[in-house]
């Protein structure tokens, strides 16, 4: 499918798309409806040229389902995946912001402290990814969306890994945006962490310059930049760039892996350093020192005169007077200052963890560390200190700084074989709010759980909405009226339905064989589906002696005919004698071999007193049919 997808075209029977967003070189972004949740999603549908890659597809199966668990503020969600008339598409969550490249071209560059902010939010999901083993490679600013409040969210994690395992094509062109691969991507080697931190570099760059670092006619051309080149120093563009921030620019750009920032904590830690230079420098105190001017030493000269003069005994007195009182004054400052130097504890609440840790350290703590959930803190920030920021504490002594996890998650239970209270509870006691809805299932019992969406295993926030499914039990299906159609008509028609045919022959002489004579259940019921619907199906009867019954009483011939499997015909003539009364006068046919199933008629004698005394009139025959 290379045609750009028209509003109001459904997707995979779910996604109602309602416009476009966006285009890029790997697929089409639009907005659509979440027929089934009722929500608006980013639906990411790639272009036909990579879907025809059978390895390409492969790598995305498998790295859209890494990207599905990356539960974190900073990242987009990915809801779902899927094929759909031949191409491949994504699910993502979709967000009424701007891309951080929109931003850029129409404020850059940003101020230091802005920049640094934007930069922060990317490398914590960087970071948050690269701890579950999943690396961007295609981190730039068009993959950072921006809302109104000035959070930012990295989207594509693990397309850009999809496509394949280095970022060269065997032709030699390069895949992705140039202006932002890292030099070990520029050569088509392999990616790690550094890759992504590089990227998040260049992107840092754009934005305290309004440009990137390296720029070219071509990709080929930017990418020998990338491996050869040193980008022009910030500063040179930008003045508001301090000496610190620019450090941890070149940082991030340098071409060896290994001179770079070892991970992103590293990285936001060296950011949050180089923020606090943005705000000017601490004033510098200068600390008094009196001088005790109270004793002045005699001139030299004078001494030596008192000395020619042999009075030298008072000065030995005074010189010992004056060790005294400065042994008792350092006594005295010694014992003032024995108690360790009290300064205050930083106030660190909100910040990075590696950068609240840094500042403690440089102002002489000890710092102790302890994780706990919350819902107002993101991941990595500081929630509390113990002493709090401002008070002052023992130079040297232990902070307790606890730091967010994020919002309190657990994992979507099983409900298998589960009844609906049971899984309800279950639901609720890991913190889950429940939408129930039905549906039919022909394995699992009426009121009894079948499944939950997200399926179980899948790590959620608490609080968040699980969908459990509740079966109403088998489908009740309609039984259509199939009789006096051939078997094979009647029973396709039946199994189309869904159900099952019993076939039960019967001996018919009035249908050709095969028709249906009769159903069970019979026609316009609701049962199960999957039931089995019983048919009485016409055969061909066969040949048997007819026995003559003629002078036998009506019950003994009735009972010998119909054990031959005919059907009786009863007819009743008058008699004028009470021996006759109840006995077969006659049959038809009298003998000979008939159809099995066909009629035997017997004329039956009844005697009626009261005609008996009558003159003989003729009287009509009354008959009735007997049916085996």
């Amino acid at each position: 499918m290379t045609e750009r997808l028209a509003s109001e075209t459904i997707v995979d029977g779910r996604y109602r798309v309602l416009g476009r967003l966006g285009s890029g070189g790997m697929a089409d972004v639009y907005c659509a409806e979440d027929l089934q949740l009722g929500r608006n999603v980013a639906l990411k549908v790639l272009h036909s040229r990579f879907a025809d890659d059978a390895e390409f597809r492969e790598r995305f199966r498998r790295e859209a389902r890494s990207a599905a668990g990356l539960q974190h503020q900073n990242v987009v969600a990915i809801y779902d995946r899927g094929e759909w008339d031949g191409n491949y598409y994504i699910a993502m969550e979709y967000l009424d912001g701007r891309t951080l490249k929109e931003i850029v071209q129409r404020d850059g560059p940003l101020a230091p402290e802005r920049a640094i902010d934007m930069t922060v939010q990317v490398l914590r999901a960087v970071r948050f990814a690269h701890r579950r083993g999943i690396i961007h490679r295609d981190i730039k600013p068009h993959n950072v969306i921006v809302d109104e409040e000035g959070r930012a969210k990295v989207t594509d994690f693990g397309i850009a890994r999809a496509a394949g395992a280095s970022d060269m094509t065997q032709t030699g062109s390069i895949m992705g945006t140039a202006q932002y691969l890292s030099p070990e991507q520029a050569q088509g080697l392999a990616v790690n962490e550094p890759s992504d931190l590089y990227s998040a570099g260049v992107m840092l760059y754009e934005l305290l310059t309004g440009r990137v670092p390296f720029d070219g006619e071509s990709a080929v051309t930017i990418a020998l930049k990338h491996v050869n080149e040193r980008p022009v120093p910030p500063s040179m563009i930008n003045p508001a760039v301090t000496p610190e921030l620019e450090g941890v620019v070149m940082r991030a750009l340098e071409k060896d892996p290994r001179l770079r920032f070892p991970d992103a904590d590293a990285f936001i830690a060296a950011l949050e350093h180089a923020r606090t230079t943005l705000r000017g420098p601490s004033p510098v105190v200068e600390e008094a020192v009196v001088y005790d001017e109270g004793y002045a030493a005699p001139p030299y000269e004078e001494l030596y005169e008192e000395e020619a003069r042999g009075n030298r005994w008072w000065l030995w007195l005074l010189a010992l007077g004056i060790v005294a009182a400065l042994v008792a004054g350092a006594f005295l400052l010694l014992d003032r200052n024995s108690g360790p130097a009290q300064v205050a504890v930083p106030d660190v609440v909100g910040t990075d963890r590696a950068a609240a840790v840094t500042a403690l350290h440089n102002a002489g703590f000890s710092v102790d560390t302890v994780r706990r959930t919350s819902d107002e803190r993101p991941e990595d920030t500081v929630i509390s200190t113990d002493p709090t920021g401002g008070t002052k504490a023992d130079k040297g002594s232990t902070v307790r700084v606890v730091v967010s996890s994020g919002p309190a998650t657990a994992k979507v239970p099983s409900v298998d074989g589960l009844t609906r209270s049971r899984a309800r509870s279950r639901l609720r006691r890991l913190g889950f709010t429940i939408e129930e809805r039905r549906e039919s299932s022909d394995t699992v019992a009426s009121g009894e759980a079948i499944r939950t969406s997200p399926p179980n295993g899948t790590t959620l926030r608490k609080g968040s909405q699980v969908i459990l499914l509740i079966s109403s039990g088998k489908e009740q299906v309609d039984v259509p009226g199939v009789t006096g159609q051939p078997f094979d008509q009647a029973s396709t028609t039946l199994v189309n339905r869904g159900f099952k045919v019993s076939r039960r022959d019967q001996v018919s002489a009035s249908e050709n064989p095969g028709t249906v004579l009769k159903q069970s259940p019979a026609a316009n019921q609701k049962i199960d589906k999957g039931s089995t619907i019983t048919l009485a199906v016409a055969k061909q009867p066969q040949d048997v002696d007819v026995t003559d019954v003629t002078g036998e009483t009506q019950n003994d011939a009735v009972q010998r005919l119909s054990k031959d499997g005919f059907e009786i015909k009863i007819v009743e003539q008058q008699v004028d004698s009470q021996e006759g009364d109840g006995i077969v006068i006659q049959q038809d046919p009298a003998g000979g071999k008939a159809k099995r199933g066909s009629t035997v008629t017997l004329t039956v004698g009844k005697f009626d007193p009261a005609v008996a005394g009558q003159t003989t009139t003729t009287t009509p025959p009354q008959t009735t049919t007997t049916t085996p």
